[in-house]
């Protein structure tokens, strides 16, 4: 969503500033899950300390803001900007993230993208979990940068259904390879 909002004004010629943190692509990088990639400014603690001349604002993986800042609505009200943050709230402990609580208590409007996502089971996926070798893990440091296209047996992140979650369930510990075990018959005439 944030690739396609920078994409949509800059195709009407608005100039635009991208932070990000921690993305899965590299410092300096805002990826999607689809393989696209762009060029971003790394948000440093103490954060939007670069940057020129910007008709809006787009910042990525929001939750790794420090819980202080209140930058993002000091752009709205001081600058007149759009400002848009991207985030998930929660970590793999369901505990909100300090950056994100920090984002709904100043936010003007939030909104929960449609991208319905969807556990092992079928059934809407609504937690983070973490993963090493395929195992949920539940304590550790809250920033552990890890990725959902990783082999089993390094970190990663799987998103379940809350009852999987509770459950420590992910779809190796199911032994779960799809959805479903029937496949749809496919003519190629």
């Amino acid at each position: 969503m944030a690739l396609q909002i920078a994409h949509n004004r800059d195709a009407r010629g608005l100039q635009g500033v991208i932070f990000t943190r921690d993305d899965r692509a590299g410092e300096g990088k805002l990826s999607s899950r689809l393989g696209l990639v762009t060029e971003a400014i790394e948000a440093p603690e103490g954060m939007l300390s670069k940057g020129g001349k910007a008709d809006y604002v787009i910042v990525d993986e929001a939750q790794f803001l420090e819980p202080d800042q209140n930058q993002l609505a000091r752009i709205v009200d001081a600058l007149g900007l759009d400002v848009f943050a991207f985030g998930i709230t929660t970590d793999f402990r369901t505990k909100l993230f300090p950056g994100s609580q920090r984002l709904i208590e100043l936010a003007d409007r939030l909104e929960q993208l449609q991208v319905e996502a969807l556990c092992w089971c079928g059934a809407r996926a609504t937690h983070n979990a973490l993963t090493v070798g395929g195992e949920m893990v539940v304590e550790g440091a809250q920033v552990v940068v890890g990725d959902v296209n990783r082999p089993a047996e390094e970190i990663g992140y799987e998103v379940l259904c809350r009852r999987h979650h509770r459950r420590r369930m992910t779809s190796a510990a199911a032994h779960v390879g799809a959805l479903s075990p029937d496949v749809l018959p496919v003519n190629h005439a």
